[in-house]
């Protein structure tokens, strides 16, 4: 419990630190809108060009994968059918509720997670570059999809997506560089490390201060989202690492590969969906609620699973 709740501190102090930054107005009204454009636009490419010019593609090769990459898509699915069907909500707002049903928080707290329960960071990685590749730019592209552009053609805007987003730049461009061994400068890298320094502090300040209630922002949540809210957590906490389980036995994924999956699974909603949402003006107090009360609960739920799956009780 010590290792997991000292994963945690940090998460709880930035993003309390946020709040009373927003509280005081210490940074100015409009701070937190400066800050969420700092964290899409140049901190969290940064953090991600630095992850991946060091992580080969091939990383992405592990059993385990198997069960973590099945119970993203079976909860994110879960999640988004039932934000359209039973919540009634927009393309944009299902692809939200989709998405903070499944992806996990592999940066901040995922890393140190695994090296207090798992012993290494090796599968976090892969989780990392799954999410990086694959599942942001799927949201990004929803999230284009749905919104509205006088004189750009949607095709083009999603044509265009890669090169104009800075999160799957950063992200193509670090694959890139990793996976074909390109050594850079020392004078590039390291202004890009430092950025990257600060991504996950940004993001976490960016959080705390959408705690503040009194500040302007986007559109208010509903009182309907409370069932919602809880529907995502639920799926993002209790079934997403009941799917991986139950995958990884299915298919025979060997015992650690299987308890790594089922650990990274049962990670809460990471900061990095509540920044797109606030890029794209949706209702960032939803994915708010989902990040902070899936973040609370899961020092629970990871305590649990690191409890009953291992004490070699998986084969």
């Amino acid at each position: 419990m010590s290792g997991a709740l000292s994963a945690f501190a940090p998460i709880w102090v930035l993003t309390g630190l946020g709040y009373l930054l927003s509280r005081f107005a210490v940074l100015g009204e409009r701070a937190d809108q400066v800050l969420t454009k700092l964290a899409f636009n140049v901190a969290m490419p940064a953090v991600l060009f630095s992850t991946l010019i060091d992580t080969p593609f091939s990383a992405l090769l592990n059993r385990g994968l198997i069960a973590f990459g099945s119970s993203t898509v079976l909860a994110g699915l879960a999640g988004a059918l039932l934000s359209r069907w039973v919540f009634r909500r927009k393309l944009a707002e299902w692809a939200i509720s989709g998405t903070a049903a499944c992806y996990v928080n592999a940066a901040n707290l995922g890393i140190p997670v695994a090296l207090q329960v798992l012993g290494d960071s090796s599968f976090i990685v892969t989780v990392l570059l799954f999410q990086t590749l694959f599942m942001m730019p799927s949201l990004l592209t929803l999230l284009e999809s749905d919104a509205r552009r006088s004189g750009v053609p949607r095709w083009r805007a999603l044509v265009l997506l890669p090169v104009r987003n800075p999160v799957i730049a950063a992200s193509l461009l670090g694959v890139l560089v990793g996976s074909t061994g390109i050594h850079l400068p020392d004078l590039l890298l390291q202004p890009i490390h430092t950025l990257g320094g600060a991504g996950v502090a940004t993001a976490l300040l960016v959080l705390g201060m959408s705690l503040n209630a009194g500040r302007s922002g986007p559109a208010e949540a509903t009182p309907g989202r409370r069932w919602e809210t809880a529907t995502v957590v639920g799926l993002k906490l209790i079934g997403q690492p009941a799917i991986a389980l139950a995958v990884g036995l299915a298919f025979s994924v060997p015992g650690p590969a299987l308890f790594a999956a089922v650990v990274c699974s049962a990670l809460p909603t990471a900061q990095n969906v509540f920044i797109a949402t606030s890029q794209y003006a949706i209702d960032t107090r939803f994915v708010r609620d989902c990040v902070l009360i899936s973040t609370l609960l899961s020092m629970a739920t990871l305590s649990l699973i690191a409890w009953l799956l291992g004490g070699g009780v998986l084969p």
